[in-house]
């Protein structure tokens, strides 16, 4: 299956964004993109795998043990 290509505006709405995070990722040079002249764009699995990296698993608490009384 073929790469598909994403818009800055489809990547905001993947993220739940405004254009203005994936812009500055791009700036800054935090995640991979093409530049086809001069449309931006990036690949979706690029997308996942920044989706996945950016994905923290949450802490097991370790409580306090009850004393019995």
């Amino acid at each position: 299956m073929p790469e598909r290509y994403l818009t800055i505006p489809e990547v905001a709405a993947r993220l739940g964004t405004t254009d203005r995070f994936p812009r500055r990722l791009i700036e800054e040079r935090r995640i991979e993109f093409k530049r086809f002249g001069r449309h931006v764009r990036i690949a979706e699995s690029v997308l996942n795998v920044y989706i996945d990296s950016c994905t923290v698993t949450p802490v097991r608490r370790i409580g306090r043990a009850r004393r019995a009384a």
